[in-house]
């Protein structure tokens, strides 16, 4: 790139254009000029652009009119073809992120194929079918024979692409699941200033230099600069993470961001930037960037599947150099005349095919197929539990996580504040059920007195959202006390409709409190004054109070004591305090007031509520099944300390021990102290973007597993960087969707626990897969190469076609049946595995290579004795051709129960005995089983010459039947052979689980003793004072005890 270009690179996402092209259209300004005024991390001041009115003036727009409709129309082709704004959205772009080229279904079938263990098995299986083509249809096929061997390789490619559209169908449903869930998010229409009056047009046609007015309620999806401010405020939590109201005005506080919220006021901003070009719009196309990597799962499976397939090779190697050999040598010291070239040639042929099915038995085809279908079904399942899974490898992942880091507002709590305690007329209540009892204790006055009050002393509506559900529209706060009046029946509109506000004194944020003067129709005076606000200053206003009695009392210091203990515990609890007052105003008195301040002064308190962002349902029964499961849940928001501390206590993940700190004092520590805070780091808060990335990033080098949980703007990052992002589907900004690797539809952050689960299940899948894989993968390898160096004709006592059979058996139905186990709550009773685990515990291998070497054994003993044993000998111990054949299909009748049996011990991949618990639950596995013995008895009976059976008789059946099952009694045995008794070289008794950073046991303990020594250092302090004087011993007794309060009230943080 050249100097020049270099200087013309646009930035992030932004509409490439130059100065020179923007002037070219008439503007003054480029999207570079532009572009810094809502830059969060460096905001120029408007007045470096020469203030307000000359960007205007730039961007050729009066604000008192806003865009003129004239110059949509100024470079329209046609009179009715152009394009609204051209020459504005050529130069600034349109408020559309550029559309993701989704890729195709072909594209997806290439991506699924580009695996190396399929493209082997391709090759084995074309080389296969080459053979078997010549074989079956060359010179030397005997006609008495059929044409079957073409059947091995077009079943395996069959295998093949069966495994490859599995993964493109999945990839092919999933984008187009998340794309319907999105598909409403922009249609939506917005208010302007144009050509002087207001109009609704949709946000896509927003332009740089409209005029947007702005509404509580609103959801911007536009940077800009406010012109002008009536109390306005904003949400910017999905953007910013702080969950404070931002005030804004024409001057200090101008700029808003996209993705943040009006709560309250009313007024008017400057569009600066729209699309890719604002905050939200860079954020998302940032999102685009990051490639998955391959998961701990797949990067074990591919080495697994490449051991697998050497070995196999070796094997077939092998047995083609000794049964060469073999044939020679024979041929040399037979009395017959040496073969013939064609002889020759056709015994090779054969030779090389048993090699190839060495290869085919070997070669784990069955592995990826197994992987795919338990994702499969997971990702399909999970969707029934709210879990709409975007990254189909983040399944398998979620089940090793051992940290989920945690935003607060909306993910814990409902991010609906709520009244949650109050003592009204000193009354306490201390839910919202106790509230409606209250109603019920209190006089009829007095509770009218608070309702309409609430009613009346409020900016906030109930109104329909973006959604189409009705909610509160405003503050938080007034939304929440709309909320408990609504609750205990009340309805606010109607009291609005009754009663008359005269004089309305908006929330101010210098005095904290908000005031409003209505008409009393009825009494001795005619107005009332409702004042509402921070509970100290209120109380410091009042001069009586409502007592129990609903009787006014002279709010003394004994009744002002008791109000601020009130204050106080709520405040322990992080409860908002909001205090209620009034007075009854005369009309002369009334005619003083001010419009810009209303008097508060001798007002009758009527009470206190406290005020919460609650708890999700089901979170504290989530977090602590994520503590017996080992996984640690830590939670970083942008509250302040008082607050994050008191949720997390309630929420069971602040625990004696733990550590708690902001997100300045954590980005203030070095690199190895962070390192060091973040193994007891509990709870973060105040925190910024850039803190949750950093947590993620420390945490992933201790080697955690870390899923990240957020719903807004600024969670993006962290959710790209984690191994598992988790957003919220109601929610969540699309920044957020876009980021994650799940989308918790629900917004429940206890449907993340039924992720865990499933994502153990999946990994529990594949490794029952992979022990039954194994077991059948040796025996059938050892014994087709045993019995083949053994026999006079060079054939394995399994015949091609029966192997590929035993393939289907443990590749797709195999699969098919261990691969759909539901997870049980069993699954959360152990700790995570560790990356480092290899994929066959301790207990696996026992099993492998026990039921291996049992199964090898029993079918060679079968070959060599089983003539005599059932009975198919003649008198001269010899065994006819006939009887041969009905041997031969014994041994694979009995091969065949084997497996089907081994397959209910693969159920297990520990040493529980109960290998058939909540078998019930798993209807694939018991239709597999079925479907595999109804094709096994149409094989045996009716194969004939095709799969080289015969019939067998009832009894013979019932006899293989019966050997079979000895698969489950040897499996017994096995679990209960110590491990003590296998030496530490022929089998690892290295445990897979992780250790948490710090375990929780350690971490109380560390606490309690950090409060014992605090403790300790408290009363050796009070013994030394003991000498001083009286005065003095006080004052450092005072201290003392605050200081011990604090102790005791923060635990060891």
């Amino acid at each position: 790139m050249t100097q020049r270009d270099s200087a013309r690179e646009p930035l992030l996402g932004h509409h490439s254009g130059s100065s020179h092209e923007n002037s070219s259209f008439g503007f003054a300004l480029t999207v570079e000029d532009l572009a810094p005024l809502t830059d969060p991390t460096n905001p120029k001041l408007p007045s470096e652009l020469g203030g307000i009115d000359k960007i205007c003036q730039g961007l050729r727009v009066d604000p008192k009119v806003g865009l003129h409709s004239d110059e949509a129309e100024e470079h329209s082709v046609g009179k009715t073809g152009g394009v609204k704004f051209a020459a504005r959205s050529k130069a600034f772009g349109r408020n559309i992120l550029p559309t993701v080229q989704s890729a195709s279904f072909w594209s997806l079938v290439k991506k699924a194929y580009d695996d190396r263990t399929l493209i082997l098995l391709s090759i084995a299986a074309f080389v296969s079918l080459g053979v078997s083509i010549y074989e079956d249809y060359g010179p030397h096929h005997p006609e008495d024979e059929p044409r079957v061997g073409w059947v091995e390789g077009v079943a395996i490619l069959a295998a093949v692409a069966a495994v490859v559209f599995t993964n493109a169908i999945n990839d092919y449903q999933k984008e187009r699941q998340f794309r319907k869930l999105n598909a409403k998010k922009d249609d939506r229409c917005v208010k302007l200033l144009r050509d002087g009056r207001e109009q609704e047009v949709n946000v896509k046609d927003v332009q740089v230099g409209d005029v947007l007015l702005m509404e509580p309620g609103d959801l911007l999806a536009v940077d800009g600069i406010i012109l002008k401010s009536h109390n306005i405020t904003c949400d910017e939590s999905s953007a910013t993470g702080e969950s404070d109201a931002m005030k804004k005005d024409a001057t200090e506080h101008c700029y808003v961001i996209s993705g943040s919220k009006v709560l309250d006021g009313s007024g008017c901003m400057l569009v600066t930037a729209v699309g890719p070009n604002s905050f939200f719009g860079k954020t998302m196309m940032a999102m685009r960037e990051a490639s998955p990597e391959e998961t701990p799962l797949q990067i074990k499976l591919d080495h697994l599947a490449e051991s697998i397939a050497k070995l196999g090779m070796a094997a077939a190697v092998a047995m083609l150099v000794s049964l060469v050999v073999k044939y020679f040598v024979q041929a040399a010291l037979s009395e017959e005349p040496f073969p013939s070239g064609a002889d020759i040639f056709s015994d090779m042929v054969k030779i090389v095919i048993q090699a190839i099915t060495i290869v085919v038995v070997a070669v784990p085809e069955g592995l990826p197929m197994a992987v795919t279908l338990a994702l499969a079904y997971a990702t399909t399942q999970m969707l029934k539990d709210n879990n709409l899974v975007r990254v189909l490898s983040a399944c398998e992942t979620m089940g090793n996580a051992t940290t989920v880091c945690s935003d607060k507002t909306g993910t814990l709590t409902q991010n609906k504040m709520t009244v949650v305690e109050g003592t009204l007329s000193l009354k306490s209540f201390t839910s919202l059920d106790g509230a409606k009892a209250w109603k019920n204790e209190v006089r009829h006055e007095v509770a009218q007195v608070i309702i309409e009050g609430i009613a009346l002393n409020s900016s906030a509506f109930e109104d329909k959202d973006e959604k189409g559900s009705l909610a509160f529209i405003g503050s938080k706060t007034e939304s929440a006390l709309l909320g408990f009046i609504k609750f205990l029946g009340a309805s606010y509109s109607n009291i609005r409709s009754d009663i008359k506000v005269v004089k309305m004194y908006p929330f101010s944020s210098a005095k904290k409190t908000m005031s409003c003067v209505v008409e009393v129709p009825e009494g001795r005076e005619k107005y009332r004054l409702y004042v509402k606000g921070a509970s100290e200053i209120i109380l410091r206003s009042c001069t009586h109070y409502i007592d129990s009695e609903g009787e006014t009392r002279s709010l003394d210091n004994n009744a002002h004591a008791r109000f601020e203990q009130i204050i106080s515990q709520y405040a322990d609890k992080a409860l908002r305090t909001i205090a209620l007052s009034y007075r009854d105003v005369s009309s002369s008195e009334f005619k003083k007031f001010s419009d810009e301040e209303a008097p508060i002064a001798k007002l009758i308190c009527l009470g206190v509520v406290g005020i919460q962002d609650p708890l999700r349902p089901g979170v504290v029964e989530s977090v602590r099944d994520f503590a017996k499961a080992g996984v640690t849940v830590r939670m970083i928001t942008g509250d302040n300390i008082q607050t994050a501390r008191a949720i997390a206590k309630n929420a069971g993940i602040l625990i004696k021990g733990g550590l708690a700190m902001t997100g300045p004092e954590f980005r203030a520590l070095s690199k190895e102290d962070q390192t060091e805070a973040v193994k007891r780091l509990q709870v973060l808060a105040r925190s910024s973007p850039t803190d949750k990335t950093i947590v993620v990033r420390r945490l992933q080098e201790l080697g955690e597993v870390v899923a990240v949980t957020g719903d807004g703007t600024n969670d993006g990052p962290a959710l790209k960087m984690a191994d598992v992002g988790f957003s919220m589907g109601i929610t969540g900004t699309e920044v957020a969707k876009e980021a994650s690797a799940i989308v918790l539809m629900d917004d429940n952050f206890s449907s993340i626990l039924k992720s865990l689960m499933w994502g153990r299940a999946v990994n529990d899948s594949v490794r029952k897969f992979l022990q039954f894989q194994l077991t059948v993968n040796i025996t059938a390898v050892v014994l087709s190469f045993v019995s083949a160096i053994f026999s006079e004709d060079n054939q394995s006592v399994l015949s091609a076609v029966q192997l590929l059979w035993v393939n289907l058996i443990m590749d797709t139905l195999a699969a098919l049946a261990l691969a759909t186990e539901p997870p049980s709550p069993e699954v959360l009773s152990r700790l995570p595995t560790s990356k480092s685990a290899s994929l066959i515990n301790f207990s696996m291998w026992k099993m492998i290579l026990g039921q291996a070497m049992f199964q090898i054994a029993l079918n060679l003993a079968l070959l060599a004795y089983g003539a005599q044993l059932f009975h198919l000998q003649s008198k001269d111990g010899s065994v006819s051709r006939e009887n041969m054949a009905v041997l031969r299909t014994m041994i694979f009748n009995t091969f065949v129960f084997l497996q089907v049996f081994n397959e209910l011990n693969c159920r297990r991949i520990d040493d529980s005995f109960n290998i058939f618990k909540n078998l019930h639950n798993n209807k694939i596995f018991i239709l597999v089983q079925f479907i595999v013995l109804g094709c096994q008895f149409v094989i045996v009976q009716y194969g004939g010459q095709a799969f080289k059976t015969v019939p067998l008789t009832g009894q013979q059946w019932l006899v293989t039947m019966l050997i079979g099952s000895l698969s489950l009694p040897v499996g017994l045995f096995l679990r209960l052979l110590p491990s003590s008794l296998i030496p530490e070289s022929v089998i690892s008794h290295k445990s897979e689980e992780r250790q948490p950073l710090v375990s929780p046991a350690r971490m109380r303990w560390e606490g309690a003793t950090s409060q014992v020594a605090n403790q300790s250092h408290f009363f050796e302090a009070i013994r030394k004072k003991k000498a001083h004087r009286r005065k003095d011993e006080d004052e450092v007794k005072t201290s003392l005890w605050q200081k011990y309060g604090s102790i005791v009230s923060n635990g060891s943080n």
